[in-house]
Formats: C-alpha cells, structure tokens, sequence
C-alpha cells in the first residue's frame, strides 16, 4: 500500500471515528476497528524488522482562521529509548505553564500579536507576556511571522495537540 493510499484511509477511518454518536452507542471502535492504527502500526514496523515496536502520531486540523495542517511523525522504539530525553527538557518545560498554555491556544485561534494577546485577562502584564512569549519561542513553540506577530511553526501543531491530549484533555 502507498503511502498516500495509507494517508486516505487514515483519514476515512478518522472521519468515521468523529462522526456523531447516539447516546447509546459505544464511543469507541469495535470489531475489526478497534485499535486499526496499531494494527497498521504493527504491519509497518514487521516490513521494517523492527523488534521493539515503535509509536506514531499523525493529525488533521483546520485552525479557526481558516489555515489547514497535515502532520505526521513515527520513530522506532530503540531509537526513542536510547536517546538522551535531557533534550525534551525545555521543550516540555516551556509547556508547563498554565499563561503559556494559553498564549499557544490564543495564537493558535488567531491572536498572534502582543498587543491582542495583553487584552486577555489574567495573562499579566506587557513584560510578563514577552517574557513567555520568548521562553515558547527558544523552545520551538513559536516563532516571530512578522514584525510583531508570533505563530506556532506547522510542523509543531498536530505534537502540540497531542501532548494535550495525552494529558487527558
């Protein structure tokens, strides 16, 4: 199978996954469907000869400003554990602050300059926004866009995502 035939049913299989529910209809795949991308996962990993298993993570979303972002990403699970996770540190540091949560998520719906992000309540002041601004940018969770303007780069959206809702969001 392609890599874009995977790609469109993934995709049709997420579509089906996010359709609305009856009240009393399981919320969860069933069946044949039930845990699909581990099987798929599985499949790939045994074409590969990889032993130890490995993970992935792939996402689809369209902000509401209109922009639209495919994102996937998979390591192999020698790789993820015989790297030095020091590294993660800052990453996932920067993200332990409630006031940076939630400058990531007004950015991420469209307000992406200082000025629209100090309108915010309770997010402090001028000085103190910069100042989170600049630990989520040395970080890689932002990035200037323009004169002003901060973005969450694309290729870190769908991980942001997931990082959330693998902290039960």
């Amino acid at each position: 199978m392609t890599l874009e035939e995977r790609v469109a049913e993934l995709e049709r299989r997420m579509t089906a996954l996010e359709r609305p529910r009856k009240a009393d209809e399981h919320s969860e795949p069933t069946g044949e469907h039930k845990f699909w991308a581990l099987k798929q996962l599985t499949k790939d990993l045994q074409k590969r000869e990889a032993t130890n298993g490995g993970v992935v993570y792939a996402g689809t979303i369209t902000l509401p400003t209109g922009e639209q972002y495919e994102w996937q990403q998979g390591a192999l699970a020698e790789g993820l554990l015989e790297t030095d996770w020091e590294q993660a540190a800052e990453p996932l540091a920067a993200l332990g602050h409630q006031v940076r949560l939630r400058l990531l998520r007004e950015i991420l719906i469209g307000r992406s300059t200082v000025s629209a992000l100090t309108e915010i309540k309770d997010v402090g002041t001028t000085g103190q926004i910069y100042h989170h601004l600049r630990q989520l940018t040395n970080a890689g969770w932002l990035r200037t866009a323009a004169r002003g303007r901060y973005e969450v780069p694309a290729g870190r959206i769908v991980p942001l995502l997931v990082i959330l809702s693998a902290a039960g969001l």
